[in-house]
């Protein structure tokens, strides 16, 4: 499972460059799209109806677009796989319990039960946000303390797919009818603790952003809280023996 994961991680920052190299193509030769979204369904026909001033400049096009939909296919295929393998993984419970987090989506939760394992081993949500490297670094002499960014040590994987999933909380607290249906699932306990991780979450957000924190900052904050979140949630899954 981590090496799946880590293959759909690879494939994200491959897809992502691929997009880059085609729009710096298409920027170079001041061909413009003028819609609102780029790769949406009417972004994607633009591109098919596009033509170059030369043939060999539209033969390197093309294959701009073919590496992105090929790449495309691949995170589509792991993503499926990921999904496919997890009922018969030991940390299938976890998994399940997690999704019930408006921040845990399925490859998040994945990622964090491929990299971390079993939750429950740290005693304290302090530790695990110790060991993700989400605590501020310190720079102290004397009386004097200072605190910087953070440290950014342990595990990065599973560092990524925490921020990843600390976004959805930039968004009032609100239960959308997916996570409802899998909010039904789970015991009443797990539902209480998806409420006041939005409910606190979304509220920090908004207040660090009032604040005029940068964006990225506020949402490595806002991660930092999800962490303990996850924690507490793990606690109340009994594992697959």
């Amino acid at each position: 499972m981590r090496d799946l994961c880590r293959a759909r991680e690879e494939t994200i920052h491959d897809l992502k460059a691929a997009k880059f190299r085609l729009k710096a193509f298409l920027l170079r030769h001041d061909i413009r799209y003028t819609g609102r979204a780029t790769w949406s369904p009417a972004h994607l026909r633009w591109l098919s109806e596009v033509v170059c001033p030369t043939p060999a400049q539209q033969i390197v096009f093309q294959a701009y677009v073919r590496a992105v939909t090929e790449h495309t296919e691949r995170l589509a295929r792991l993503e499926q796989e990921l999904t496919d393998q997890v009922p018969t993984w030991r940390l299938a419970p976890v998994v399940d319990a997690l999704q019930a987090l408006r921040g845990g989506p399925c490859t998040v939760a994945v990622t964090t039960g491929a990299e971390l394992g079993d939750l429950t081993r740290f005693e304290h949500p302090r530790q695990l946000m110790n060991y993700l490297g989400l605590t501020p670094s310190e720079y102290s002499t004397g009386e004097r303390r200072r605190q910087g960014g953070i440290t950014k040590t342990g595990n990065s994987h599973a560092r990524r797919a925490l921020v990843e999933g600390a976004w959805a909380y930039r968004y009032p607290a609100k239960v959308r009818r997916h996570l409802q249906l899998h909010l039904e699932k789970v015991p009443k306990s797990i539902q209480d603790l998806s409420w006041k991780a939005q409910v606190r979450l979304c509220k920090r957000y908004r207040q660090l952003s009032a604040r005029g924190k940068n964006a990225h900052q506020v949402v490595v904050a806002i991660a930092r809280e999800l962490r303990a979140f996850m924690w507490a949630i793990a606690q109340e899954v009994p594992l697959i023996p």
